[in-house]
């Protein structure tokens, strides 16, 4: 029996039970449209994963404290188990291919301006090379500079969701702005950056970290002998090309101002790639899980395939006779029910297909989290409804076969 024979009969037989045809294709769609839209899901969390930590800076390294088990104090170096702000100046001054460096130290304070009073509002204090460091820009006026920065200057930039509630239609550039107890003069308001990594840029204000150090956050008396520590250092390479040579460089300058050894450092280095691998092997592996929950509803979509198969090779007992009758082969009769269920399987992986490329893009568009659909998951959906058509179907098609062309005629 040629191909196109095969073809034309079981297409016949499936159109002759629209209805019941769809039905059975159902279970494969669902299926289908579940493992690319769970896949897409996925996908998309860790992209968005991938450009928020991409958006905190390019080609960043950061540097952060931790505790050694050695490590001596010295009048030059930080005490074992921190990072101190002279280590910010050290870094800029003495590693090369080095763009830019920052350093963030944060505190919660009221901020008033005539009757407008903002509670908790995140001051972070920093250094120049902030804007740099963090991609971010000066929409209007400009950032603290190096002279505020050693004299400690009363200076304040605003983010732009701070400068619309303090200030409404007022020009906030020389308005005297009270935060905390300090009465600081606003001499910036930062361009909208929005959220980042869950941080919201532009509902902090920015100021002269020394400003911090030495108004709200006091660290002790002996603090400018031994060093103001600070919890993490933003380093930027020029490029790429050069990453893995400042991290050596800042290990090996660390290393010798800490006193301690590269064995046994009193700090931590990463990059963002380092983040971004940790956040997609996580991903990854909720992927697979995702991937496989969505795969039961093909194992469901084929068992349905086999068992209307198994109904269908029952109602038509007599007419496989008849075929055997008339010179059709077990071969024959196999390859026809075969090709039934494998019809069935391939138009509801199209469909499936359809449904999920359609699910995702209304996820994304309408839903909270981003969806990006994959051209490996849509081909290997739409493969997997083949190898179910064929797996469940070779059951129902090899019962049929083997029935005894006499009994079969005699079916009623």
């Amino acid at each position: 029996m040629k191909l196109f024979d095969v073809l034309k009969v079981a297409w016949k037989s499936l159109a002759s039970n629209k209805l019941r045809s769809l039905l059975t294709m159902l279970g494969v769609i669902i299926g289908v449209a579940a493992v690319i839209i769970m896949v897409a899901v996925s996908a998309g969390t860790e992209a968005a994963i991938a450009n928020q930590i991409n958006g905190l800076g390019a080609n960043l390294v950061f540097v952060m404290s931790s505790f050694s088990q050695g490590g001596a104090r010295g009048m030059m170096g930080a005490p074992s188990g921190g990072l101190v702000y002279d280590d910010v100046a050290a870094i800029a001054e003495s590693i090369p291919h080095v763009a830019g460096v920052s350093v963030e130290q944060t505190t919660s304070q009221t901020l008033k301006f005539n009757d407008v009073v903002l509670d908790d509002v995140t001051v972070l204090g920093t250094t120049p090379d902030f804007p740099t460091v963090r991609e971010i820009e000066v929409d209007e006026g400009r950032f603290v500079t190096a002279l505020e920065l050693d004299r400690s200057s009363k200076v304040v930039i605003l983010g732009s969701t701070i400068a619309e509630e303090m200030f409404g239609e007022t020009d906030p550039i020389g308005q005297k702005l009270t935060v905390g107890t300090q009465k600081l003069t606003v001499v910036g308001i930062m361009e909208e950056k929005g959220l980042v990594s869950g941080v919201d840029y532009d509902a902090r204000v920015y100021v002269p970290i020394t400003l911090v150090f030495d108004k709200y956050e006091s660290q002790g008396p002996f603090a400018r002998v031994s060093g103001d520590q600070v919890r993490q250092i933003y380093v930027t390479a020029e490029s790429k090309d050069y990453i893995d040579d400042v991290i050596l460089q800042i290990k090996l300058l660390l290393a010798k101002r800490h006193d301690v050894t590269l064995d046994e450092p009193d700090f931590q280095i990463s990059t963002q790639e380092d983040i971004i691998e940790t956040q997609q092997s996580t991903t990854a592996s909720f992927r697979v899980l995702l991937g496989w929950v969505a795969g039961v509803s093909l194992i469901v979509g084929g068992i349905g395939i086999m068992n209307i198969m198994l109904v269908s090779v029952t109602e038509r007992t007599r007419e496989i006779g008849i075929r055997q009758a008339v010179g059709a082969t077990p071969h024959d009769v196999r390859m026809q029910f075969l090709t039934e269920a494998l019809i069935l399987s391939l138009i509801g992986g199209i469909l499936g297909v359809l449904f999920g490329i359609v699910g995702s893009w209304l996820f994304g568009r309408f839903g909270d989290m981003p969806t990006v659909v994959s051209p490996a998951s849509t081909i290997l959906a739409f493969c997997s409804s083949a190898a179910v058509g064929i797996l469940f179907g070779f059951l129902p098609a090899n019962k049929a076969a083997q029935l005894d062309p006499i009994v079969a005629l005699r079916h009623e």
